[in-house]
Formats: structure tokens, C-alpha cells, sequence
């Protein structure tokens, strides 16, 4: 049985995705391998980096891209059979389970690690085609009960997901100080997960109508990103104080992707803070390590989330306690060119998820 798969490809750097399809024989795919037809899938500053920011798929192109991907299992063999018909989160970064980094508990540096729409065609499409390993269920029952928007839940697949692992990385704990620099995508998500967790929360962002939103949904303070870092350190400093809260041990997360963000980010550290780096640019900043000695502070990087944390991080959408609507709007695929281009120009305000509309 053969399957036609649509999608929007990427042919070339800065050249506009194209309309192509593809012929898949079914019973010619790997055993451990399932077909998901996407409902939706998010739109990453990484999708927009494979196109117009230099960064290379480790894919040849042509190439479908897009890895935030909810959608429903309609062909599935062997051990995974069982999926047939569920309903899925695709998460972004699929180890293989099996080498010593993964054994050991570090899949996100697995060398066979499966990324959609980097590794192979991914969800700008009718359907794809992935590993069936690590594929987080959702119950039809507990969809009915969200009552949400199902293709919102796409953005599960590394907006919401990624942030989590940021947070466990740090081992964040309840009373802490967690602070995020940017809030338009995956940081106003942090900002929700680290205040479910129990952290007094500070968001710093450029833009005041993200500082508004999340304002509502878990920050406890927001800050203007534009002003001096040094006044910017002291006014959390302050408001600290004035609350009872840790003046050291703090949560820092990077998750604006912009060098500046990234500098501010640098410059809050102080004595036994943790950086958490999620937010991506191939640019340098300049640092002054020192800083790290003398603060014996850490910093560490979160490539995507380990599968087994997925189900986790739907509990905390599905009961409500993490809002993914207020911060996703929903645009026709073949919308996908102005997308890009859209969130390359930073004219978006909101996370955008695509929705298949094939003929």
C-alpha cells in the first residue's frame, strides 16, 4: 500500500518553501517506524535558522521542516501497533535509547538521535514519518476534557518541553527565584512550568505586550529588557528583598535567542546562580568567565527534552496549570512563506502553529 505525503519543502537557503509530494510504500518501512498525520505543527526559531539564518540540516534538501508536531498515528506494525489510532506528541528529539550517553541518562547527546525536519522530513506536511519509540499518547478522553484547541498541542513538542528540561537541568526547587530573558515563545511557557513548580518568577523582555501576558499566567514580576543590565540586576535585587526571596542560588534562563538577551542573561548571575542557555543565535557575545569563579555559579546548555518527561509536561497543559492558547496562534500551512518570514522579521507576538489544509 502506497501513501502520498504533501508537504512544504525546503529546496534551498532563503529560496521560499515549495509544494512537493512524495510516494511512501508502507510496507517497505522500517518495522520500528510509524506514519503520524499531522494535525499541527509549530513554527521554531530553528525552522527559521535552517532557512534563513545559515544553519545547516543535517538532512540533504530538498527537505521538509518542522518538529512540533501533534498529530495521529494511522499506520503502525510489530511492538508499536498498539498506537494505531492514538493520538500523539512527536517530541522534537527522539534518542535511541540504547548507547552509553542514553543508558547513562544523556540522550539529548545521542549520536542515532531522531530530529524531525533535521534528520529527516518533518512536519510541514499531510504526514510524517517517525521513529515510533518516545511518542508521548494523548488519551481521547483527556482531549475532551481540555476542551482546547488539539493542535495547540504541538508546540508540547519542544516550546513547552524544552523550557522543562531547562528546569530540571537547573534543579529548580519550590521558593526559588527563577528569571527568564524573553518571553515571547518558549520563555513565556518556562515562565508557567517554573511557577507550577512552585518558583517566584521574574520575566524580562523588549516587548511589553509579551510582559503583560505572562504577567498573568505565572510571572510574579516583569521587567523591561531594554534598560541597564546593572539596573535591571538591581531592581531584582530589590524587589528579592522586599519579598523574602533567596538573594543568591537563583534560576536564570536564556530563552530570547538574541546576543543581548543573552549578555543581559550572563550579566544576572550572581553567587551559586545556574544559566540555563535555550534560546539559539550563531552569534559571540563577549563574557567575562571570571564571573563564574567568582560567583561559583554554572551554566549549561538544553538540547530538547528526554522523551520520558513528556508525560509530565501534558499534565501540567492538560490541568490547565500551563495555558498554551493565549500563546500560539493557528495559521493555514500554506500560509507557511509569509510565516517565516513574518518570524524572521519579528512580527509575531505569539507562537505559530500550522494547520494542514491540503486539497
Amino acid at each position: 500500500m502506497n501513501l502520498t505525503i504533501q508537504s512544504w519543502q525546503m529546496v534551498a537557503p532563503n529560496e521560499p518553501l515549495l509544494l512537493n509530494s512524495r510516494v511512501v510504500a508502507l510496507d517497505e518501512l522500517d518495522p520500528q517506524s510509524v506514519v503520524v498525520e499531522v494535525v499541527g505543527c509549530g513554527v521554531c526559531h530553528t525552522d527559521v535558522g535552517f532557512l534563513f539564518g545559515g544553519v545547516r540540516t543535517r538532512h540533504d534538501l530538498p527537505l521538509a521542516l518542522g518538529h512540533e508536531i501533534f498529530g495521529k498515528v494511522v499506520h503502525a506494525v510489530g511492538s508499536h501497533a498498539s498506537l494505531l489510532g492514538s493520538s500523539v506528541v512527536v517530541p522534537a528529539v527522539i534518542p535511541c535509547g540504547e548507547c552509553s550517553p542514553c543508558l547513562a541518562g544523556r540522550g539529548a547527546i545521542c549520536s542515532g538521535q531522531f530530529f524531525p525536519g533535521n534528520d529527516d522530513h518533518g512536519g510541514f506536511a499531510s504526514h510524517v514519518v517517525v521513529p515510533g519509540k518516545g511518542l508521548c499518547v494523548v488519551s481521547e478522553d483527556a482531549l475532551l476534557r481540555w476542551g482546547g484547541g488539539s493542535a495547540a498541542l504541538a508546540v508540547v513538542a519542544d516550546a513547552v518541553t524544552t523550557p522543562y528540561q531547562a528546569i530540571l537541568n537547573s534543579q529548580l526547587k519550590s521558593g526559588d527565584v527563577a528569571v527568564f530573558v524573553g518571553v515571547g515563545g518558549v520563555g513565556s511557557f518556562g515562565v508557567q512550568l517554573a511557577h507550577a513548580l512552585g518558583a517566584r518568577v521574574a520575566a524580562l523582555d523588549v516587548d511589553s505586550v509579551r510582559l503583560e501576558r505572562v504577567l498573568g499566567t505565572g510571572a510574579d514580576l516583569v521587567i523591561s529588557a531594554d534598560g541597564d543590565p546593572r539596573e535591571i540586576k538591581r531592581a531584582l535585587r530589590g524587589w528579592a528583598r522586599e519579598k523574602g526571596l533567596p538573594e543568591s542560588g537563583w534560576k536564570i534562563f536564556e530563552t530570547s535567542g538574541h546576543p543581548a538577551g543573552q549578555a543581559l542573561a550572563f550579566s544576572l548571575l550572581g553567587y551559586d546562580g545556574h544559566l540555563g542557555v535555550v534560546g539559539f543565535n550563531r552569534e559571540k557575545i563577549p563574557v567575562r568567565l571570571g564571573n563564574l569563579m567568582a560567583f561559583d555559579a554554572t551554566i549549561r546548555g538544553t538540547w530538547g527534552c528526554l522523551p520520558e518527561h513528556y508525560p509530565a509536561v501534558l499534565d501540567h497543559v492538560l490541568t490547565g496549570e500551563v495555558k498554551l492558547e493565549p500563546f500560539v496562534e493557528f495559521r493555514p500551512m500554506s500560509e507557511i512563506n509569509d510565516v517565516f518570514v513574518d518570524l524572521r522579521d519579528h512580527k509575531l507576538t505569539r507562537r505559530p502553529v500550522l494547520v494542514p489544509d491540503f486539497h
